[in-house]
């Protein structure tokens, strides 16, 4: 099997499981235009690229070097997830999608940093994950196998917006509010997990 081959199924692994980047594309799926929803899957497809291209190539071994650094990441993003997990139970369906296109570009491009870039759990996964592989692959295959990771991004989130975007009139505006209540509250659980993690390990000595 190619290493490009590799590459992409593990991405797809690491990609798929439910987490906060998915949901809140498949949220914006299904509250806002199919042009937003592209947009949104777009902007995440950066920001995850960036972050898988980072994590294999030594993000974490900056971030063990710099404990300092590690707790701010863990402090700033656990606040920043429960915002989010927050701004979800408060949303409604049908005033969301009247003022879509009063959001601007820098709104979601933030939004979709936040529940990346500022996910330590994420950046922690991801670096155990590919900088393990990364130090089994060497020469030209390391360059084919993170292609495909990358592939693999593009593919699910684009796949995965389309998807929702297409079947989103069968969901009503019950249905929205229920998954947007379900989503904000995991979200919330996540971020306050972290936020436990951070006071344990960096205030509470």
């Amino acid at each position: 099997m190619s290493f490009l081959i590799q590459g992409w199924l593990l991405g797809i692994a690491f990609v798929a499981p439910i987490g906060m980047q998915n949901m809140y594309v498949i949220n914006t799926a299904l509250e806002k235009s199919r042009q937003r929803a592209l947009q949104v899957a777009l902007i995440m497809i950066l920001f995850d690229i960036s972050l898988s291209l980072s994590c294999f190539l030594g993000l974490g071994a900056i971030l063990n070097g710099l404990p300092s650094l590690r707790a701010v990441l863990l402090g700033v993003g656990s606040l920043a997830v429960i915002y989010i997990g927050v701004t979800l139970l408060k949303s409604k369906p049908t005033e969301e999608k009247s003022q879509d296109l009063e959001k601007s570009i820098l709104q979601i491009v933030a939004s979709c940093f936040v529940v990346t870039w500022l996910n330590p759990q994420a950046i922690i996964d991801g670096t155990l994950l590919l900088a393990g592989f990364r130090a089994t692959i060497h020469g030209v295959d390391a360059n084919y196998f993170i292609i495909g990771v990358c592939m693999a991004s593009i593919m699910w989130f684009i796949g995965l917006s389309t998807l929702i975007a297409t079947f989103k009139d069968a969901f009503t505006g019950k249905v929205i509010r229920m998954i947007n209540i379900l989503c904000g509250s995991i979200i919330i659980f996540f971020g306050l997990k972290l936020l436990g993690g951070f006071i344990s390990g960096y205030l509470i000595q």
